[in-house]
């Protein structure tokens, strides 16, 4: 009995954080060679007062940041490389 239920115990939680995961963001499906220069796409933000604690790209073709807005909030933004739109923001 104890084997079964930990069976169905672990199966669930298998279950439970597949469910879990967010699909991820898509921000283009353009050519990296059609992308903004990383380096000046990060100085432009920070031009507009943005600091940046972390850079990634992301699975989905994305600009992901870390870091704070020109008001000292803290953000996570994913822009689209091709044109720097904002595809998904969040505030904390």
């Amino acid at each position: 009995m104890k084997i079964v239920s930990l069976a169905v115990i672990a199966g669930a939680a298998l279950a439970l954080s597949a469910c879990s995961k967010e699909p991820s963001t898509q921000c283009t499906t353009a050519p990296e060679s059609e992308w903004m220069d990383q380096t000046q796409f990060q100085n432009d933000l920070k031009e507009k007062g943005y600091t940046i604690n972390e850079f990634v790209v992301t699975d989905g073709n994305c600009y992901e940041i870390y870091g704070m807005d020109a008001a000292d909030k803290k953000v996570e933004i994913y822009f689209n490389p091709v044109d720097g739109s904002i595809v998904k923001s969040e505030s904390h």
